[in-house]
């Protein structure tokens, strides 16, 4: 396999998880940021948004080991790490059976993970953190890459903020819109009655992911740090406030989503990560994208204001049509769409992004006819 294909890979990935989920784009990709950069990830919203399906289907698509759970209040750690094994135990030997359990995973699912206990929490803090399980007179190394974890709540209690904060990765999983209910229908039918979107062979395999993960550190970053380092800034006049841990691990995720665009060199549009690290409280998710959206150099930038000048192109025409021939206002109009132009023609190079480029040139199209329509009404077209 060629290194463009291998890191392909990750691309493929992403877009096999979403597929058969309707409108879960935004979770298949912070899905695949954590298992590329091994870090855990929380899937925050009601019941019966893909949470558990979507990472049932990851685990699926790389072969994966995995283990599924909902936590309780009650739920005791053997359900978690294994029974005790009894006839180690009357030989003196404190062991679990751990086959089948959270330490032989190597991609895991704790649904409502905020009702863990603390016997549980104490486990899952060094389970994340070390990747180990301190059991009584045993220190169990775990295979596992990425903890996905859901909850319908955002945790208050202080006991829960160290948990809270080691799963980097957030996203707020809404109900998807009325525009998107028929798709959902038949997509659910789909997945109930057929096989159409079973796994049938995994995309790539945990030793693919192991070595993609070694790519994180090749990754270009030096156009990007001062941007971040400004956002940050940012943020905390927003009152949003990032731990150092949080901080120290963003360039990690940034490193990633420049892997899966295919690129070893990050650029500004990768700082949209942030959006998945910064958020604490549900309020929080939609003022840190409202920020990045008006800060960073991303598709959506460009194209929002491509959109704005295509809109302003459109009045102006209507305003041509009713003008006469010597309306003074003419002339300068001309000056100001040659300038508009010139600005269109800027975005859709510097975008790099085939779809801004595509529709700069319809808006180039559309401002090049109202060229020609005001140079007709002034008589100096040719």
């Amino acid at each position: 396999m060629s290194e463009k294909d291998f890191l392909d890979l990750p691309k493929k990935f992403m877009e096999s998880l979403m597929t058969p989920f309707v409108g879960r784009e935004e979770e298949a990709k912070v899905l695949t940021l954590a298992l590329l950069t091994k870090e855990h990830v929380i899937l925050i919203g009601e019941p019966g948004t893909a949470k558990s399906a979507l990472a049932r289907r990851a685990a699926e698509l790389m072969n994966a080991k995995f283990f599924m759970y909902l936590l309780t209040k009650y739920t005791e750690p053997a359900e978690l790490f294994g029974a005790l094994d009894i006839n180690s135990l009357k030989e003196g030997v404190y062991r679990r059976i751990t086959k089948d359990r959270l330490p032989e995973s190597e991609v895991a699912f704790l649904d409502e993970i905020f009702n863990a206990n603390s016997a549980i929490l104490n486990a899952l803090l060094s389970l994340l953190n070390e990747r180990v399980i301190y059991d009584g007179y045993n220190v169990i190394k775990v295979p596992l890459r990425t903890l996905i974890s859901a909850s319908n709540r955002i945790p208050d209690e202080p006991e829960l903020d160290a948990l809270y904060d080691r799963l980097l990765l957030r996203h707020y999983a809404k109900p998807i819109g009325e525009d998107m209910w028929r798709q959902l229908v038949d997509s659910a039918w789909e997945i109930e009655f057929t096989s159409k979107w079973a796994v049938k062979e995994p995309v790539m395999s945990i030793e693919h992911l192991d070595k993609l993960y070694t790519y994180i550190s090749q990754v270009d970053l030096s156009g990007v740090k001062s941007k971040l380092l400004k956002i940050y800034a940012m943020l905390e006049e927003k009152g949003i406030h990032l731990t150092d841990r949080r901080k120290g691990k963003v360039l990690k995720v940034v490193s990633a989503h420049s892997i899966l665009n295919g690129r070893l060199k990050a650029n500004e549009e990768d700082l949209i990560v942030l959006k998945y690290i910064a958020p604490r409280e549900l309020d929080d998710f939609e003022k840190v994208s409202a920020l990045l959206s008006e800060e960073l150099k991303t598709p959506i930038k460009y194209m929002k204001e491509l959109n704005e000048i295509y809109n302003n192109i459109k009045e102006a025409a209507k305003y041509v049509d009713a003008a006469n021939e010597t309306d003074p206002r003419l002339v300068e109009l001309i000056r100001t769409l040659k300038a508009t132009r010139d600005r269109i023609v800027a975005l859709g190079k510097e975008s790099g992004d085939e779809k801004v480029e595509s529709f700069s040139k319809e808006v180039l199209d559309e401002i090049d006819r109202l060229m020609e329509k005001v140079a007709r009404k002034l008589g100096i077209y040719p």
